[in-house]
């Protein structure tokens, strides 16, 4: 992770951020809150490759959110886009080797909890990975652990904060367990009905790998669902990339706020 942390340092020109924030699908609105910022796009980041998906930019932003030093990242790597979980993981693992030491994540997820309507807000308690794949395999990286305790992968603080700024702000916020898998399919209304007995309330294809490289690396990780649909079976309409990214742009300024409220609340 040297050479792209080097890249991302020397395009920050002496920034320092402690914090990361990275955008789910129809997020990316956030990264304009920024101000001064810096752009740095993916292609001139060493082994940042470049994304595939609609919704998902392809650079990296540093500025200041709420009188804080943020670093946004603008678009992801799914391991449905044929990436390995270490590439999925790697803009943390760089994150980590610039000093940052939270993460705040954000993701497109279909509803499973029954009372979920489009635009909800979810704050991810815990997660199911049923991806199949975990980023640590193979040798251990520098900094991280072999065997890194998830008996709370979400920082109960983080979360504590995030409620507290939600009631603050009257932002409804709920919480839920996410699963995380492959894709890039939809899921079946009977995968759903497993999905939904295992315990999840949201599912997606993401967040999983970078969940899991942070907590190796001691990083606090707090995550936020949007729930852009009803997951299948449970609504009436056809699933559609298009709706999920249209009702991530609708919910960014209820987002957007509650990202704000915790940035500037932090320690």
């Amino acid at each position: 992770m040297s050479a792209a942390a080097d890249a991302i340092r020397a395009a920050l020109g002496g920034r320092a951020p402690g914090v990361a924030v990275v955008l789910g699908s129809g997020l990316g609105a956030f990264a304009e809150r920024l101000e001064d910022a810096v752009r740095l796009p993916y292609r001139a980041i060493p082994g940042f490759p470049e994304p595939t998906v609609a919704g998902h930019g392809g650079e990296l932003a540093c500025g200041t959110i709420a009188g804080r030093a943020v670093l946004v990242q603008s678009g992801r790597f799914h391991l449905y886009e044929g990436h390995d979980a270490e590439v999925a993981a790697r803009p943390v693992r760089a994150f980590a080797a610039l000093g940052i030491r939270t993460l705040l994540l954000t993701n497109a997820a279909g509803g499973i909890r029954r009372t979920f309507e489009p635009g909800t807000l979810m704050l991810l308690a815990d997660h199911v990975n049923l991806m199949a794949r975990n980023p640590l395999v193979g040798a251990v990286q520098p900094g991280e652990a072999r065997f890194p305790d998830m008996s709370a992968p979400y920082d109960p603080g983080l979360r504590a904060l995030a409620r507290a700024v939600a009631r603050a702000r009257g932002i409804a916020l709920e919480e839920g367990v996410y699963a995380g898998l492959l894709g890039p399919t939809y899921e079946t209304p009977a995968e759903i009905r497993m999905l939904e007995r295992l315990g999840a309330d949201a599912v997606g294809m993401s967040t999983v790998p970078e969940t899991i490289a942070a907590r190796a690396l001691g990083l606090r990780v707090l995550a936020i669902s949007t729930i852009t649909n009803k997951a299948a079976g449970l609504g009436l309409a056809p699933l559609d990339h298009e709706e999920v990214m249209a009702t991530g742009r609708e919910a960014a300024g209820r987002l957007g706020s509650l990202l704000e409220g915790i940035l500037a609340g932090l320690d």
